[in-house]
């Protein structure tokens, strides 16, 4: 019929028209689903839902580009109260002007502050000379609380802990949120306790000491804990499958990583690298005896 209305050349002309115009209409179609399917509804929803989800997408990716504080709470100050008017004095619990100094102050219940003489030496406590004795004891008084709870898996008690204050940025609190969750997850899935810690337990060893005297009083208060798993606030699990081969270490009292080389051949003590965040001790008298003496210690 269009060789009739038009010469030969216009129909051909008019044909491969058509056949383009059909690929380009399924060209824009499979567009369009490849659109919903990464940014709209991908249910074939109404276009109205398509809009509203396809905004929501690009608003997140641009919150996500920008940085934001994680914590916010909403001002809770009244309706037509001047801005003036101090925020303590209504009991504000906004994140960025809540003083720590409330909480961490200690109370005042009339007793003098104890102070230590600095002329006589430093230590963590008093000193522990029987404690495999007092161990085996305690141990076999109380059945219900084995160090071990299967025939080669030891007690486990992974410690870990971080200041009491927030970070500078509320980001950090938010990772160390998501740090312990790890913990708790890997510990969930093997069988370990888990004990996390806030306290400052001894005023003259703050900072990287302040593990030392948490240590030592949890093995004490904890003789059913055959292993203690030090592990720091910002240490996390790659691999929750991992299981420790705690077989391997049956022999020893002391964990850490190092390098045999720069130990065993050059005995230089730079080897042992406590930067991996994590070590084991295993709750025994040598603990006692050999590294109390030695780290026990003012921080100065």
């Amino acid at each position: 019929m269009l060789g009739r209305l038009l010469s030969p050349r216009r129909a051909r002309q008019f044909q491969r028209l058509m056949r383009n115009g059909k690929l380009t209409l399924l060209c824009l179609f499979l567009t369009v689903i490849m659109l919903r399917g990464n940014l709209g509804a991908g249910k074939f929803g109404t276009p109205e839902k398509d809009l509203d989800e396809i905004r929501e997408t690009f608003s997140y990716i641009r919150r996500r580009a920008e940085p934001r504080r994680v914590l916010e709470e909403a001002s809770i100050a009244a309706q037509g109260q001047p801005k003036s008017i101090d925020s303590t004095r209504i009991g504000s619990k906004n994140y960025a002007e809540f003083d720590i100094t409330k909480i961490l102050k200690d109370e005042d219940d009339g007793v003098e502050e104890f102070k230590r003489d600095p002329s006589q030496p430093y230590t963590l406590g008093p000193k522990i000379s029987n404690w495999d004795e007092q161990r085996g004891e305690w141990l076999e008084k109380n059945p219900n609380f084995p160090n071990f709870i299967a025939e080669k898996k030891p007690r486990v008690l992974l410690v870990t802990g971080s200041s009491p204050k927030p970070c500078e940025n509320p980001v950090g609190d938010h990772y160390l949120l998501k740090s312990i969750k790890n913990k708790i997850d890997y510990c969930r899935l093997h069988g370990i306790e888990i004990f996390y810690n806030m306290a400052l337990l001894d005023a003259e060893m703050a900072g990287f000491w302040a593990k030392l005297p948490l240590i030592r009083k949890l093995l004490l208060s904890h003789p059913e804990v055959e292993f203690l798993w030090w592990m720091d606030s910002d240490a996390m699990f790659t691999d929750m499958a991992f299981e420790v081969p705690w077989e391997r270490y049956k022999d020893h009292n002391f964990v850490m990583h190092g390098w045999n080389e720069m130990v065993y051949d050059q005995k230089n003590w730079i080897g042992l690298n406590t930067e991996v965040s994590c070590y084991g001790i295993v709750n025994g008298h040598w603990i006692f005896s050999i590294v109390w003496p030695q780290w026990g210690r003012r921080k100065d």
